[in-house]
């Protein structure tokens, strides 16, 4: 395959960036899926396994925050490509080796090695589809592999339905060795490549932060993605807790949720996606999408006395609202120009998933306060509103031409 910009979504690039994106979500998703079965066995007392979990995601969270500077960083200095094979080589095989712990020493540093690997693979794959793209239908590559990728959490749920939690990580990291073999057939962007040749630095991160204008279209990113993860975070991870404080009438499984929830965001990414190519507009498409998450987010807090049937329809619904993901990820690549694109990328969408430490947080002190339903109201409308606030002042970038530098 030439280095000519390509029209047709349905190429081996977007497959290979979709693939895996899908074991990205399907490990990254894992881990909150055989969270109590792997600590037990490893012989976390029962009393010791919230604890002991938390402390686990949020070494994974350290390492994805780590990991999306490093690997945003090298996706502008040294290619698209070369990032694209570590980061998947690092996490397939950290995630083989979580098979195989014994204790939560490894358990806790294989995590961390699993985040920083985790950490690259999206932000990378959407500045690639973004830059061997035409402008015109490049918003389709990027939904293809948000659409795709985010079913891997699907799976992930069937896999450790059937099989223990072992052979669930094996599966994940086996996936990912395979993908490898996909990866030879793809190229790198030809933007890189021409920017290579000029006497410009490239994946500078500090020099976000050292102009106000980059900066704050910088920060705006972020905050408009921030919803997302207060969604999946918060509603969609603590749901057994949510259904108690709302009177719902039966037991709902946090594994039924998060699975549910995919679903929908899987169906919405599509939609999302589609929207933005359809009205010629990314800003319209979000629009609409953070509308309709503030809509379903009203239904869920007012969702007293369901049967837990309707409840989990609800989840499914926040999942289409909230799946912006694919048009969020690429308005923040259409902002910044080739040099910083890959560290944008890659940095803005791991910054909002560590969101949701603060976030978590937030609902923790107001709870005391308070109770955990006007908790997650309060912390809901703030994200929702600063995510609208920062819709307005980005630009629409739908027809933007990607090949310049800042």
């Amino acid at each position: 395959m030439n280095q000519t910009a390509v029209k047709n979504p349905f190429n081996i690039i977007v497959l290979v960036a979709a693939l895996g994106y899908f074991v990205d979500i399907y490990d990254l998703i894992l881990f909150g899926i055989v969270r109590v079965p792997s600590l037990k066995g490893i012989g976390i007392p029962e009393d010791m396994l919230l604890e002991k979990g938390i402390f686990l995601l949020n070494m994974q969270m350290i390492g994805m925050l780590v990991g999306g500077i490093i690997w945003g960083i090298m996706g502008d200095k040294k290619g698209r490509l070369p990032v694209l094979f570590f980061t998947i080589t690092l996490y397939s095989l950290a995630n083989i080796a979580n098979g195989f712990v014994v204790n939560m020493e490894q358990y806790a540093i294989l995590r961390f090695l699993a985040g920083l690997g985790l950490a690259g693979e999206l932000g990378i794959g959407i500045t690639l589809v973004s830059e061997v793209m035409t402008k015109e239908s490049r918003g389709y590559g990027t939904t293809l592999v948000s659409g795709i990728g985010i079913a891997g959490a699907v799976l992930g749920f069937l896999v450790a339905d059937l099989f223990d939690w072992r052979m669930a990580y094996w599966v994940g990291g086996g996936l990912g060795i395979l993908l490898l073999l996909l990866r030879a057939s793809v190229f790198e962007s030809g933007m890189f490549e021409k920017t290579k040749q000029q006497k410009i630095k490239r994946g500078n991160f500090l020099s976000i932060f050292t102009n106000r204008k980059r900066f704050f279209k910088y920060l705006y990113c972020i905050l408009l993605g921030i919803p997302i993860w207060y969604v999946i975070g918060i509603l969609v991870i603590q749901a057994p807790e949510f259904s108690k404080a709302l009177h719902i009438t039966g037991d709902i499984s946090g594994g039924k949720a998060v699975m549910y929830h995919y679903i929908g965001a899987s169906i919405g990414s599509f939609v999302t996606g589609l929207l933005s190519q359809w009205l010629h507009s990314r800003k319209k498409s979000l629009l609409i999408a953070l509308i309709s998450l503030l809509i379903v987010t009203g239904v869920f807090f007012s969702s007293f006395g369901l049967s837990p049937t309707l409840f989990y329809i609800i989840i499914a619904l926040l999942g289409v609202a909230q799946g912006y993901w694919a048009v969020f990820i690429t308005t923040s690549s259409e902002q910044f120009g080739t040099n910083l694109r890959a560290t944008v990328t890659t940095t803005v969408p791991n910054f909002v998933r560590g969101a949701t430490v603060p976030i978590s947080a937030s609902i923790l002190m107001l709870k005391n306060h308070w109770d955990l339903w006007t908790a997650g109201v309060i912390v809901g409308t703030v994200c929702i509103a600063l995510a609208f606030l920062s819709l307005f002042f980005l630009e629409e970038t739908y027809h933007k031409d990607l090949d310049y530098v800042e």
